[in-house]
């Protein structure tokens, strides 16, 4: 399996992204349309944004995109991960936790010290990720979204560089 690159988003992926995201989480999830016209406002609100400390990144094979994540913000210490996305067919590859440090890097070299990220606890294997990449789960809350009762869980990481002993 060739090593994905991984490069920045433009406005020529949104098509991909908006409709990936779509069927994906339709199939998996259960998720409605709805859901698809989230995934399109957050990122063009991106693409219009134009914030330097912004960006989008497309996992990519022999031009085939297999993969996305968002790396925006919050405030001026905390970023967000936003429309991460793997293909079926790359989960497992080690994918997931490349496309996650390159938005933990490029937060924290925008000046984040922390990054907070939403997802639904029915997401078992991205909670895992996130768990052993470092991030602390923190509150749940139930709602109801995309046609479905979910159950919304917020995660931290702490981006601080580590103070090394003197």
């Amino acid at each position: 399996m060739t090593r994905p690159a991984i490069r920045p988003f433009i406005r020529a992926d949104l098509d991909w992204l908006v409709a990936t995201h779509d069927r994906l989480y339709a199939q998996e999830a259960g998720f409605d349309a709805t859901f698809g016209a989230v995934v399109r406002d957050a990122a063009q609100q991106l693409l219009d944004r134009a914030d330097p400390r912004e960006r989008g990144f497309v996992a990519e094979v022999a031009k085939a995109r297999v993969g996305s994540i968002f790396s925006t913000r919050l405030d001026d210490d905390t970023g967000q991960v936003r429309l991460f996305l793997i293909l079926p067919d790359w989960r497992g590859s080690g994918l997931a936790p490349r496309m996650l440090a390159a938005a933990e890097g490029f937060a924290r070299a925008q000046g984040c010290t922390r990054m907070r990220l939403w997802t639904h606890e029915s997401h078992a294997a991205a909670c895992a990720l996130y768990s052993r990449e470092g991030w602390r789960r923190g509150p749940r809350c139930p709602v109801h979204n995309y046609g479905q009762d979910l159950v919304e869980v917020r995660w931290d990481k702490d981006l601080a560089e580590i103070a090394l002993p003197d």
